[in-house]
């Protein structure tokens, strides 16, 4: 769990984003595969899509994918500089106008603490809960908070009852693009899902809701 900002109990409304897909148009573990030549991608990209999918287990390939990118701290922020260029177009306004209606936005992922972190600030959302990775003093990939939640399938679900536990919102919506965000739709009142970077059918048909630009957001929870 990390506070880039500060949430409170007295939020009457907790919506929960998904990052990659979602919140910015990049899978982080796919970018940070790239840096490692073609077939090391090709080799994450296919993990990541059966995980996301839901055709094989979260936690089948969450370590997996990090013994073969080994990725630095150099490499995570270069990611996450990443992920701001390439936000959704919409994103920023989205948070802006969903906060001034009281909503307050969290960040719910399986990807990467440090990598995420400054798309949450650049988007003003104050709450990450994502997977730390662990670095040595000169930078090198050393391992990642195994214990966490969203590193294992029903691991969202998970966090998000917690959020409502020390929360107590009146209201919780989850968006997302993945399986692993559509497991949320049991624990919370709305899963909207999102369909502008992964169009997926088990997503778009399980969803209560379901858009293509987070701006459609705005008139929904209205």
């Amino acid at each position: 769990m990390v506070f880039v900002g500060s949430v409170t109990q007295s939020s009457a409304k907790l919506i929960c984003f998904d990052c990659d897909a979602t919140l910015s148009g990049i899978e982080g573990v796919d970018e940070l595969a790239r840096l490692r030549g073609p077939a090391v991608l090709a080799e994450i990209e296919a993990m990541t899509t059966a995980a996301m999918d839901g055709r094989i287990p979260l936690e089948q390939v969450f370590g997996r994918r990090l013994e073969i990118i080994r990725p630095g701290r150099a490499e995570t922020e270069a990611v996450g500089r990443l992920y701001i260029e390439r936000i959704e177009p919409t994103a920023r306004a989205t948070v802006a106008a969903l906060k001034a209606a009281g909503w307050t936005p969290v960040i719910v992922s399986a990807g990467y603490t440090q990598a995420i972190a400054p798309l949450a600030e650049h988007l003003g959302i104050g709450r990450i809960e994502a997977v730390r990775l662990d670095f040595d003093a000169a930078g090198n990939y050393s391992g990642y908070d195994t214990a966490h939640p969203a590193t294992r399938r029903g691991g969202k679900p998970e966090i998000v009852a917690a959020l409502r536990r020390e929360l107590r919102p009146v209201r919780t919506v989850a968006v997302g693009d993945g399986v692993s965000d559509l497991e949320t739709k049991p624990v919370v009142d709305l899963f909207v899902g999102f369909g502008r970077y992964a169009d997926r059918a088990k997503v778009r048909e399980g969803a209560h809701q379901f858009i293509r630009q987070l701006s459609d957001l705005v008139p929904l929870l209205q």
